[in-house]
């Protein structure tokens, strides 16, 4: 391949990954890239896990093998089988520079390339049909990450040293791409997570909320909103200090984080300041109220507060049409605010009381102006 087309492969690279939306596309674009930059058949890009002692599979493109899946569940082999690896599980590239790739053939080891590393790759080109591979470690952070792995088939020109030169430079490329890939996991993380309980936030509830509603309106999945007010938040902090205050919400967070595990799938959110919920979709409304009492249980029993006040809406409930996200926020709300009036012990479930009851009022009449309804969940329009 020309200069000129190596360093358009470079760039369509680097453009690819820059492009993906998310870790798996990122992959994927990197394995792809470099599979067209090196002429081979299939690529593979892997991580290697220093804690499990192995190379795990991250994603294969091009003409995969039988067994080898795009996005491998748990495709991966123990370091002992790659005596290369330890050579970079404790290297460290600290200046600059980068391992160089090498290059192995179904015949045994090729001209510039690793003796005595290549009895299992040898082994796994016959097996697959192909011809000869050239691997390429990738560095991050200084710390070897994975290796970006190129093949071709059986009877293909085998890959010469000039092929493995470029795969140091594509696996540098591929790294710049995963360490950017990485940084905006984790933005999109921390804007969707809550700073001080490591939960989801209100923008992470706001988003699947809506989701699920148009779930429910489209096949009638069940949607279960439990939302609640830690109570004695403000008098610990008044007499024991923020400090004090922000370990209650983080052993509350835990708590709740405890009791959603009983609805398979449920986000546990902070929605800010002592307000918490769970949302759950497909669980029934049944499941739903038995994880909310539990979570008033568990509540009671911290060292720290007055328990909580807890309201819950279901769609599996006599509550009427939900057509927005808004509307059964309202009607979990509403029952909250009557469990904090009545200084209940148990959740307070929308649909499930008597017809003088506020939260009754409100699923009966929506357009109807009770205090309870005019609070709204606060902050949504």
């Amino acid at each position: 391949m020309g200069e000129d087309k190596r360093l358009a492969a470079v760039v369509a690279l680097a453009q690819g990954m820059a492009a993906a939306h998310g870790s798996h596309e990122a992959w994927r674009a990197a394995a792809a890239g470099a599979c067209r930059a090196l002429g081979g058949s299939f690529a593979a890009l892997s991580v290697w896990e220093r804690e499990l002692g192995r190379l795990r599979v991250l994603v294969n493109v091009g003409e995969r093998a039988e067994g080898e899946d795009e996005f491998p569940e748990d495709e991966s082999y123990p370091v002992h089988q790659f005596p290369e690896i330890t050579e970079f599980l404790h290297e460290r590239w600290a200046g600059g520079g980068e391992p160089d790739a090498w290059v192995e053939t179904a015949r045994g080891p090729a001209a510039g390339g690793r003796p005595g590393y290549v009895h299992q790759r040898v082994a796994a080109l016959r097996r697959r049909g192909r011809g000869s591979c050239v691997v390429a470690p990738i560095v991050l952070h200084g710390r070897a990450w994975g290796e970006l792995y190129v093949a071709r088939p059986a009877g293909a020109p085998v890959f010469e040293r000039a092929d493995a030169d470029f795969a140091t430079v594509l696996a540098a490329v591929v790294a710049a791409g995963i360490a950017q890939a990485e940084r905006l996991e984790e933005v999109r993380r921390l804007a969707y997570t809550d700073a001080l309980t490591g939960l989801a936030n209100r923008r992470a509830v706001d988003g699947k909320l809506d989701e699920a509603v148009e779930a429910h309106r489209a096949d009638g999945t069940v949607v279960s909103l439990v939302v609640c007010d830690l109570n004695g938040l403000k008098q610990v902090n008044d007499t024991r200090g923020h400090a004090v205050g922000d370990r209650l919400l983080e052993r509350f967070g835990s708590v709740l984080s405890l009791c959603g595990a009983m609805l398979p799938g449920a986000l546990a959110a902070r929605l800010g300041g002592d307000e918490f919920c769970l949302l759950a979709v497909g669980p029934s409304a049944d499941e739903a109220v038995k994880a909310a009492d539990e979570l008033c249980r568990r509540a009671a029993e911290l060292e720290l507060g007055e328990g909580v006040a807890c309201g819950v809406a279901s769609t599996g409930d006599p509550i009427g049409p939900v057509r927005s996200a808004r509307r059964l926020f309202r009607l979990a709300d509403a029952a909250q605010y009557r469990a904090k009036a009545l200084r209940a012990d148990r959740p307070v479930v929308a649909g499930r009381e008597g017809p003088d009851d506020p939260v009754m009022r409100l699923v009966d009449t929506p357009s109807v102006q009770d205090p309870a309804e005019r609070r709204q969940f606060r902050g949504r329009s």
